[in-house]
């Protein structure tokens, strides 16, 4: 059955071209990022679904008050299976952020360019192309008349690029009743060139901001006041004991197997030169193996900040910008080895289940109870200026989404 579901696929090609570029022209930026959001392309989006053979289609609106009539749409369909108490949910996202500076671009970054295999224009990667692929799976089994044997369905997510407050987040909070216990989840949302990243887990995320406070002073008189930047430039060196501390490694996060403890943005603190600064801000990013509890993290960095405290007799005030823990797919779960075994069955690799470093929408569904897999064959072109993705990848992936519906029990 998978050769005439692929055979079925490969025709296609211009169906995702025509796709594409009704999405790319669909300008779908938070209206918090000074976009208009989701609605045009859901729109779009809607009556696609609602020209197929779903046997249900339906709009989930998360209240947002700068939303276009006070509301994110998040879209819905199921094609029911043999089995309808059971759902592989293929869960992509509708929103894109900013094209950045123009002149980077070399096309229009809202209107589709077919260049061979590339279909270029923003948000055709990230996440067009794994929605794409999603839609086509069920689109072939349609088209052959076959039942899987449990329910397919789609949904479309909003506001997925700057937390999904307004997506999935809601739809766990305030439609519970959407999901079973017994579901699956399938994310189109990560993966790496080579088709073989079938991603479990991430790491916790911590993001710390920090504000040194000294005394200012001229700086041809140090000792009339306190550094703030040279207390904060020690504080910075001090935190890389974090990598002593917290050590452990895991393989499924190769190539970086271990927690990662970095110092990132820095903040201005005096405009000219012969001032020492009062206040030096910068921040860390702390991506923690799941064997560590944030928590244990954020103590020991007091206890290094405390330190500093003392040496240089500063202030060191501690704000957690982001924090979260996502708990792993199980490696035994039946999507898990159904993923594995279905990119390998389409690319001809050697997939394995893995872990990373960023966050990922899969983190909500995982710590709910749900087993997901992030999975995507995908050139890393997301965010970048001339932004594509791959016909090619799309209707491979599509094939890897239909083995896997029709073999999910």
């Amino acid at each position: 059955m998978e050769k005439e579901l692929f055979k079925k696929i490969d025709t296609y090609k211009q169906t995702v071209i025509d796709l594409q570029s009704h999405m790319i022209a669909c300008p779908a930026m938070s209206p918090y990022e000074g976009g208009e959001g989701e609605h045009a392309k859901a729109e779009y989006l809607l009556s696609v679904l609602k020209s197929m053979k779903f046997d249900e289609v339906s709009v989930i609106k998360a209240k947002d008050p700068k939303g276009k009539g006070g509301y994110r749409p998040n879209l819905v369909a199921k094609y029911y299976g043999k089995n309808k108490n059971k759902t592989l949910w293929v869960m992509a996202h509708m929103d894109i952020v900013p094209p950045g500076d123009l002149k980077l671009w070399k096309t229009d970054p809202f209107k589709a360019v077919v260049k061979g295999d590339k279909i270029y224009g923003r948000g055709s990667e990230d996440n067009q192309q794994g929605l794409v692929s999603g839609l086509l799976a069920v689109k072939a089994m349609m088209d052959l008349g076959i039942r899987p044997p449990c329910t397919y369905a789609l949904l479309l997510n909003a506001d997925e690029e700057i937390g999904s407050t307004y997506g999935i987040v809601d739809i766990l909070k305030n439609h519970k009743k959407l999901f079973t216990k017994q579901d699956a989840f399938l994310v189109p949302d990560g993966g790496n060139p080579q088709g073989t990243m079938v991603e479990i887990a991430e790491k916790n995320m911590l993001w710390v901001k920090f504000t040194v406070s000294g005394k200012q002073t001229h700086s041809s008189t140090p000792h009339s006041g306190i550094n703030a930047h040279r207390a904060g430039a020690h504080f910075i060196v001090k935190l890389g004991d974090l990598y002593k501390k917290f050590n452990k490694k895991d393989a499924l996060f190769a190539p970086e197997a271990t927690s990662t403890f970095e110092p990132t943005k820095k903040e201005a603190n005096v405009p000219n030169v012969n001032t020492i600064p009062g206040t030096d801000v910068f921040y860390l990013d702390c991506r923690v193996l799941p064997c560590y509890k944030n928590a244990d993290v954020l103590k020991e960095i007091k206890k290094i900040a405390a330190s500093i405290e003392k040496q240089f007799k500063v202030k060191i005030k501690m704000d957690i910008i982001q924090e979260h823990a996502s708990l792993p797919t199980d490696k035994k779960a039946e999507l898990v080895a159904l993923t594995t075994a279905a990119a390998k069955a389409v690319y001809k690799n050697n997939p394995r289940p893995m872990g990373v470093g960023g966050g990922t929408v899969g983190a909500y569904l995982r710590n709910a109870g749900y087993p997901t897999v992030v999975f995507s064959k995908l050139d890393d072109m997301a965010h970048q200026p001339n932004e594509y993705s791959s016909i090619k990848n799309t209707l491979g992936d599509a094939k890897v989404f239909a083995y896997i519906a029709m073999h999910l029990k």
